[in-house]
């Protein structure tokens, strides 16, 4: 007779356990975060405390800069899936959904996904820029955090598809992203953010 124990343990493993509490992690950060940025919205819109509304900007940037993300990298999953690219889920929760699989998949493949995460990062951007009514300080800093995450991703990224292009080895030209090219992203992402809450206030 089988142990349920094991049994249990086989169907946690099964690829689409593993998927569905990689989302679960995800949706649960987003919630989170989202909610302290209404919570300091709403404390704002009620009251018109300054304190209010550093605490709704500092939410606002960090919900706009993780909703980007994570949507980021799910397409990059979806394009994954549509190209039926050869992966391996992340077996415990983070932010990346999946490792790819370099020798098994082709340079279409390797693009399909990654613009898929382009495009999905762009949609998100979008998405919230339209959604909500930018009133506030607070309203401006979750667009500007979403657009300083694109930026981020964009500035990390873009560059190794351009580089793939001419060396058809996309491993190597991802080894090449060191501290100083995350940094230089960093900081890229930040003006980004700071020019776009200007703009908008």
């Amino acid at each position: 007779m089988e142990n349920p124990e094991e049994k249990f343990r086989a169907l946690a493993e099964t690829p689409t356990a593993v998927l569905m509490k990689q989302a679960g992690v995800h949706l649960a950060a987003w919630v989170a975060v989202f909610s302290m940025f209404a919570a300091a919205d709403g404390w704002y819109q009620l009251t018109g405390w300054s304190m209010a509304s550093l605490l709704s900007v500092i939410t606002g940037l960090a919900a706009g800069f993780l909703t980007v993300n994570l949507v980021h990298e799910w397409f990059h999953y979806f394009g994954a899936k549509l190209t039926s690219a050869n992966y391996k889920l992340s077996a415990k929760p983070s932010l990346f959904v999946f490792d790819w699989d370099f020798e098994k998949n082709g340079l279409g493949q390797f693009y399909t996904m990654s613009i898929a995460g382009t495009l999905g990062g762009a949609t998100a951007l979008l998405l919230i820029s339209q959604a909500i009514d930018i009133d506030s300080t607070g309203r401006a800093a979750l667009v500007a955090g979403a657009a300083a995450s694109f930026a981020f991703g964009s500035i990390i990224e873009w560059p190794v598809l351009l580089r793939t292009r001419k060396s058809k080895n996309p491993l190597q030209e991802l080894s090449g992203i060191t501290p100083a090219v995350l940094g230089k992203a960093a900081t890229g992402s930040a003006v980004t953010g700071l020019i776009c809450l200007a703009v908008l206030t």
